[in-house]
């Protein structure tokens, strides 16, 4: 388990699941050739010697002013996905909430950065052969911006997300649609990190003079933070995410500390300048 004190805020990830995969799957420039001057620091928490590289499915768990919010709710149970690996899961991860203090029950806030499929899979439970809230207490907040564009397209790692995990959660009057800069607490706060998707966004934790960035998929891996303009194949517009990523480390690398949402353990370090760009230093 992984913790982090921000000041008065408490961080936990909560890991529903690990992969490997190559890296090309997302990234088609991250060859082994291409991946050879960054082995010095990608090695041996982020690039395997087999080259294949590892990505964490987790949730982080932010306590804050009295608040439990829980950031991205990964992919479900019982869900049924295209992806091997995702469909009709069984994990224990409320367990693993419940034992950090969040049952479902006590969860005030469940932020969504964006609405792809493995972000959203915990809003909701199989209950009696539905769909029900998982969090039944919680405002659950989704970007305005993004579900403007959700609801015309679909996405196409998991067509059946939005019928089955956001849905659900609209026509329980649970949902609140902010703004790419909205406010939860005194301490967090939203900022915009559109290109992934519209309205894709980030989670700013400031505390006692102390500050934090989760980064939802704006990184889906700390080699990104070197090689920013290499497309990701899972951005919904190419230019833009390269640039918010360029502009985000611009912002965040005065020693803030980087939480990567799909960042294997260590997943919190800070942005070291290595040349044209960035490592990440943990």
């Amino acid at each position: 388990m992984e913790t982090w004190k921000i000041g008065r805020v408490k961080v936990s990830r909560v890991v529903e699941m690990l992969m490997d995969v190559s890296p090309t799957i997302l990234l088609p420039d991250a060859t082994p050739e291409n991946l050879v001057p960054m082995h010095r620091w990608l090695k041996p928490h982020f690039l395997h010697d087999d080259s294949q590289i590892p990505l964490s499915f987790h949730s982080f768990l932010i306590e804050s002013d009295g608040a439990r919010i829980v950031v991205d709710t990964c992919v479900g149970n019982d869900k049924p996905r295209d992806v091997p690996e995702w469909n009709k899961r069984q994990s224990d991860f409320l367990e693993q909430l419940a034992a950090r203090g969040a049952r479902p029950d006590a969860v005030d806030f469940v932020m969504c950065t964006h609405l792809h499929v493995d972000h959203v899979g915990w809003n909701t439970i199989l209950k009696d052969g539905k769909w029900v809230p998982t969090f039944p207490k919680a405002r659950y907040l989704f970007g305005r911006q993004e579900w403007e564009y959700w609801q015309h397209e679909v996405d196409p790692f998991g067509k059946e997300a939005r019928g089955d995990s956001i849905e659900p959660i609209l026509h329980a009057g649970l949902a609140d649609l902010v703004e790419s800069d909205h406010r939860l607490t005194s301490e967090v706060s939203l900022v915009p990190t559109p290109g992934h998707t519209p309205g894709h966004v980030s989670v700013l934790i400031e505390s006692a003079g102390e500050r934090a960035i989760i980064t939802g998929d704006l990184f889906h891996h700390p080699l990104q933070f070197a090689r920013p303009k290499w497309p990701d194949v899972a951005d919904v517009d190419t230019a833009r995410a390269a640039e918010t990523r360029q502009s985000f480390m611009r912002r965040f690398s005065d020693g803030t500390l980087v939480l990567g949402t799909h960042f294997a353990s260590p997943t919190g370090g800070r942005l070291v300048r290595d040349g044209e760009y960035f490592r990440f230093d943990v």
